[in-house]
C-alpha cells in the first residue's frame, strides 16, 4: 500500500530536484528520503526518478504520476480542513511568495501581525523578483503584480487600481532638477531592474513609452527603491512600493500628469481547491490592508 508520507517526499523531491533538499525540508536524513522513494517505486512497479551522482530528474513515468500524487495530497489536506470547520484555529504551514520590495517593506509587518492572530499557524515567506512556479516551487500562494491572464491560475485581486509612478528624492531634485516632460528623462540617470526576466528600461507614461538608461542596475527592485531614496536617480516603481516614502517626504512623485502603467496586485494560487481557510483568511486580511494604501 502506498504511504502518504512517501507521496509527500516524492512531490517535494520532484519540486526541489534533490533528495538532500527534500530531506532538509522534512528534517530527515537523505537516506530516509531515498528509502521512501524506493518503497514507492516498488509499490508502483515503476522507476520515478533517473538518478546520477550529480542530478535527479523525473522519468516519463514519474512525470505522469506527479499530478496524481499532488491530487491525492491536496484531497487529503482539503478533507482535513473541512473537518475542522470555519471557527477552528488555523494550523499547519502557509507558504507565501512575494516580490522583494513589497515583501520587505509592506507585507512583512502585515504578515507578522496575521501570524500573531493565528499562533498555531506556521508562516513561510519567500521573497524574489522572479515569478514563482506554483506547481513546482514550495509555495501555496504568490503575491504578484500584473494582469495574471494565465487561465491556469486563480487570481484574487488585492489592489486592482495600483499604478506605477516616477519618483526621485528631494536631494536629487535639488541637485539635478526634475523633468517637465517624459522626453526629458533621457537627460537623467534612471534606475533599472529586472521585470519578468528583462531589464525594465521602457517606461509607459500616459500614452507614451520612453526608452530610458542609467548607470545603476540591480536584479533586486528593493535596491532600486533605496537608490532612489539616496538620491542616485529617478525610478519608476509601483505606488504600493513607494507610498510610504512619498508620504514621509523621502521621495517625490514626478510628472503626475503622465500616469504610469497599470500594475494591479493579486494573490495567485493554482486552483480554487487550494483556497484553504488559511489562504482565505490571509486574503481577507491583506485586502483590508491594501485598500488603505491604494492611491486616491
Amino acid at each position: 500500500m502506498v504511504r502518504i508520507d512517501d507521496l509527500g517526499l516524492f512531490t517535494r523531491s520532484a519540486a526541489l530536484g534533490s533528495f538532500t533538499a527534500a530531506a532538509l525540508e522534512a528534517d530527515l536524513l537523505p537516506g530516509q528520503v531515498a528509502a521512501a522513494i524506493k518503497r514507492l517505486e516498488r509499490e508502483l512497479d515503476v522507476r520515478l526518478f533517473a538518478r546520477t551522482t550529480r542530478s535527479l530528474r523525473l522519468t516519463a513515468e514519474g512525470e505522469q504520476y506527479l499530478p496524481t500524487a499532488h491530487s491525492v495530497l491536496e484531497a487529503l489536506k482539503q478533507g482535513k480542513e473541512n473537518l475542522r470547520g470555519e471557527n477552528t484555529p488555523l494550523r499547519g504551514v502557509l507558504q507565501v511568495a512575494a516580490p522583494s520590495d513589497l515583501g520587505r517593506n509592506v507585507l512583512l509587518p502585515w504578515l507578522s501581525e496575521f501570524r500573531r492572530q493565528h499562533p498555531q499557524l506556521t508562516l513561510r515567506l519567500v521573497l524574489s523578483d522572479q515569478i514563482a512556479d506554483l506547481f513546482r516551487d514550495p509555495v501555496d500562494v504568490a503575491i504578484r503584480y500584473g494582469s495574471n491572464a494565465d487561465a491556469n491560475y486563480v487570481a484574487l485581486p488585492l489592489a486592482p487600481g495600483n499604478r506605477r509612478v516616477l519618483v526621485a528624492s528631494p536631494q536629487y531634485i535639488e541637485r539635478h532638477g526634475q523633468p517637465s516632460t517624459p522626453q526629458e528623462l533621457s537627460a537623467h540617470p534612471c534606475l533599472l531592474y529586472l521585470q519578468n526576466g528583462r531589464v525594465f528600461d521602457k517606461w509607459s507614461l500616459g500614452e507614451q513609452t520612453i526608452q530610458v538608461s542609467g548607470p545603476l542596475f540591480s536584479d533586486d527592485a528593493d535596491v532600486v527603491r533605496r537608490w532612489a531614496v539616496e538620491g542616485e536617480g529617478i525610478a519608476c516603481k509601483s505606488w504600493l512600493d513607494v507610498s510610504a516614502d512619498v508620504k514621509a517626504g523621502r521621495l517625490v512623485v514626478l510628472l503626475p500628469d503622465h500616469p504610469g502603467s497599470a500594475s494591479p496586485l493579486s494573490m495567485v494560487c493554482p486552483h480554487r481547491k487550494q483556497i484553504s481557510p488559511a489562504v482565505s483568511q490571509l486574503y481577507t486580511w491583506l485586502s483590508s490592508q491594501f485598500s488603505a494604501l491604494e492611491r486616491v
